[in-house]
């Protein structure tokens, strides 16, 4: 009744094998990059009056980090940048997001995320690099 096209080996063809796979250190990476995001959100909520530069700050500034991100650091950047460049938008981000803990005055939460964001962000720094 309907001729579906049959998938042949090595061609890429169908739904899966097709891009990178998925490790635990990327799904660590996933999270860290969500909070870090919530973070800014939840700094902007909490830190500013509400009506207007709360609302600017809460929405804004992790759509700014988000576009940050997807510009320069994501596996599928737009522009395409050396380590050195990838290495900037990942400290700048992800110390925006532990400097929101500090000034919150939660320093234990903004100590164990830089952390992990560190130890996260090194070992992809090496796996990268490592072609």
């Amino acid at each position: 009744m309907f001729d579906t096209p049959k998938r042949r080996p090595g061609r890429g063809g169908g739904g899966g094998g097709g891009g990178r796979p998925i490790t635990p250190n990327g799904v660590l990476r996933f999270v860290v990059e969500l909070f870090a995001f919530f973070s800014l959100g939840y700094w902007g909520y909490l830190a500013w009056p509400y009506p207007f530069p709360g609302v600017f700050f809460m929405i804004g500034l992790p759509l700014f980090a988000m576009a940050l991100w997807w510009l320069f650091r994501s596996p599928r950047a737009v522009v395409k940048n050396d380590p050195v460049g990838k290495a900037i938008v990942e400290i700048a981000v992800m110390g925006a997001a532990v400097y929101t803990w500090f000034s919150l005055g939660y320093p234990l939460v903004g100590t164990v995320f830089g952390v992990v964001a560190v130890v996260s962000g090194v070992v992809n720094f090496r796996r990268e690099n490592a072609r």
